[in-house]
């Protein structure tokens, strides 16, 4: 296949995800970054100079003043999604967006709308699927010819730093928001399966008292189509004595095997004078070039946008989990079992 079409990327959030994909896409050969977006001035100023690009304080601005782009990254808080994906879409770029797609389903539905209208390709950043951790349990279990998984069970879980310090949209999100949309996918994904209902309980406590408005943690059950069932559970008030931020472990239960992942560990620990500390090295430098699995991921975006044939994760695969996120909240307010329809 002749890649004819160019990689010209903006970035729209210049948070700690946006940073990492802009420097991603100006190192990788394939792509250009083009420019820059964020509505904090001090943020975009520091961006700018890191990277020196144009920046912009809206989408509006950025798209009017790059008619060349022919893809932007989406990664502003998880509840902004919509605005910059549907204008973005509108213009006909084809766009990465951090995950969830969107916190409500409306959100989701006129992105997807949009991207239908103008043909614009939607990629979703559902990063642990570039993880070989799961894609060789993944591929594993497709090369034994699917072995019927019965239980999923994961725990994804951050310390409080997160929503209390490095977050400061927190209470805009929720563990569920902010954790499970990476569980529920990898279940999802490696069991071959979607969920068709759900019922959760939660505490809110800790959080409310602090001032942030917004769940400590969140339990959800799911019922999946093949009949299996998916436990998700995702907590935001770890300690942070804890060795690492997130705690990850996944459990794959079929009737002949049981499958445990450990997400967090690395296999390095660094013991200091008060406690030890995993290394994480999911993203690493190597001869001053950045890399790892979300480095993989844009990798994967700008040969989608090049023409190439690449399996990712779609705008219906983030309408999904979306859709079961949402249903997860009702669940927790109503105490009942949600369907969840798409």
């Amino acid at each position: 296949m002749n890649h004819s079409r160019s990689a010209r990327v903006g970035v729209i959030g210049g948070g700690i995800r946006g940073g990492m994909f802009a420097r991603a896409l100006q190192e990788n050969p394939d792509a250009e970054l083009v420019a820059i977006c964020d509505r904090s001035p001090a943020v975009l100023s520091t961006m700018v100079d890191q990277l020196g690009v144009p920046g912009y304080a809206s989408t509006e601005e950025l798209l009017a003043a790059h008619p060349e782009l022919t893809a932007v990254v989406i990664a502003t808080p998880d509840f902004a999604h919509r605005e910059a994906a549907v204008l973005s879409a509108r213009a006909g770029l084809d766009l990465m967006i951090e995950k969830p797609l969107a916190t409500e389903v409306g959100d989701a539905r006129a992105i997807l709308d949009a991207a239908a209208e103008s043909g614009s390709r939607i990629m979703v950043g559902f990063e642990n699927r570039w993880n070989v951790r799961y894609s060789s349990v993944r591929d594993r279990l497709v090369a034994e010819g699917d072995p019927r998984i019965s239980a999923q069970i994961i725990h994804l879980n951050d310390t409080v730093f997160v929503p209390t310090e490095m977050l400061s949209w927190s209470a805009k999100s929720s563990p569920a928001w902010f954790l499970m949309p990476h569980s529920l996918d990898l279940a999802c994904w490696i069991g071959r399966t979607r969920p068709v209902s759900v019922y959760a309980v939660g505490a809110r406590d800790r959080l409310t008292e602090a001032g942030i408005d917004t769940w400590d943690r969140v339990n959800a059950i799911f019922t999946m189509a093949d009949g299996s069932h998916v436990a998700l559970n995702s907590s935001w008030v770890l300690p942070e004595s804890m060795p690492s931020v997130f705690d990850f472990r996944y459990e794959i239960q079929a009737a002949d095997r049981v499958v445990h992942i450990d997400g967090a560990d690395d296999g390095v620990i660094d013991y200091g004078a008060e406690r030890g500390q995993l290394v994480q090295s999911a993203v690493h430098e190597r001869g001053g070039r950045i890399q790892g699995v979300p480095i993989d991921m844009v990798s994967d975006f700008v040969r989608l946008v090049r023409g190439e044939e690449v399996e990712v994760p779609d705008a219906h695969d983030g309408l999904l989990i979306t859709a079961a996120i949402e249903a997860v909240h009702t669940a927790l307010e109503t105490g009942q079992v949600v369907e969840i329809s798409v």
